[in-house]
């Protein structure tokens, strides 16, 4: 906890009263002259292990016994404790009406999960990656949303156009302008380093699930995927990276980076690669994901790449 939060609610402000207000809207929904009198305490999301946690603690209070390995499962559907007790509560409910003799207490098993899971139509939180493989034009993108991080499946395939100069490039509208403008960075950039005009190529780009990106953050990405795609040189699978990436191949800066680490880490990635300026931003203790600062998006290539990209005097 900031040390400035600790002190205002052990020995309080000079004030004649202090409201203490929750919200779950975010910053940009709120007045802006009820924000300038306010001092703004955000929370973090639970993780996995919490959500566990509190699952396990629930089930003692209630009694219920449970099939090791229900908790992993309920924390792979949800990130907020309400709808992970809910989601506890419906499994005890199929396993108390299950066909047999009545008893008191009925175990809770995985497949019980499973089946509310189902009636709920609940989708993973972050589903898992297939890791120690490499595909070509597939990348692990990280991005954010309303102070949710989301693993972003970005795929792309390139065929040479019919006429050169006269090919197309399809993209997800859904993704975003700003997602849209990342690309078009990302062509600019592969004329200057790659001598690759995309009009030669008829470029199919999709955010697997319509995902939406608030900001720039999926340019890096971007440009990797489309780059695998007409150099058909395959991506390792087990790594993600964000940054925005500029018309001269930096990486920028991007926000939320505690939040994709997050998404990264439930995922089961073992690798994200982010801008250095971010590098602060890296919550002290992380463990369990190895952490690489970019400064160009050159350096992205022996952790993405399983194989040699070819330079601009080369043809592609």
């Amino acid at each position: 906890m900031p040390q400035y939060i600790k002190k205002i609610f052990e020995k309080g402000l000079p004030a004649d009263f202090i409201l203490i207000g929750a919200t779950t809207r975010s910053r940009e929904n709120i007045s802006p002259a009820l924000r300038s009198r306010c001092m703004e305490v955000f929370f973090e999301p639970l993780t996995p292990q919490h959500i566990q946690k509190i699952v396990q603690i629930s089930a003692n209070k209630l009694g219920i016994e449970m099939q090791p390995g229900v908790p992993e499962i309920i924390s792979e559907y949800t990130s907020e404790g309400r709808s992970a007790n809910k989601l506890l509560v419906d499994a005890y409910a199929l396993a108390l009406n299950e066909p047999g003799d009545h008893r008191e207490s009925r175990l809770v098993l995985k497949r019980h999960v499973h089946q509310a899971v189902q009636f709920s139509r609940i989708t993973p939180v972050s589903p898992r990656v297939e890791l120690d493989s490499s595909e070509v034009g597939r990348i692990m993108g990280l991005g954010a949303h309303h102070y949710h991080g989301d693993v972003l499946e970005i795929e792309a395939v390139a065929f040479p156009a019919s006429a050169s100069g006269e090919g197309s490039i399809r993209f997800n509208d859904t993704a975003g302008s700003m997602a849209r403008d990342s690309l078009f960075n990302a062509a600019s950039l592969l004329r200057q380093q790659l001598a690759a005009n995309l009009k030669d190529y008829d470029l199919h780009i999709n955010i697997v699930g319509g995902g939406k990106v608030d900001g720039p953050s999926a340019g890096a990405a971007l440009y990797l995927v489309v780059v695998s795609a007409i150099t058909e040189v395959p991506i390792s699978q087990d790594v993600a990276i964000t940054g925005e990436i500029s018309l001269r191949g930096k990486i920028k800066p991007v926000g939320a980076i505690w939040e994709k680490i997050q998404a990264a880490r439930q995922a089961g990635l073992r690798k994200i690669l982010l801008p250095a300026a971010n590098l602060k931003d890296v919550p002290a203790g992380t463990k369990g994901l190895e952490i690489v600062p970019l400064e160009s998006i050159d350096q992205a290539y022996p952790h993405i790449f399983a194989g040699p990209i070819p330079r601009q005097s080369e043809p592609l």
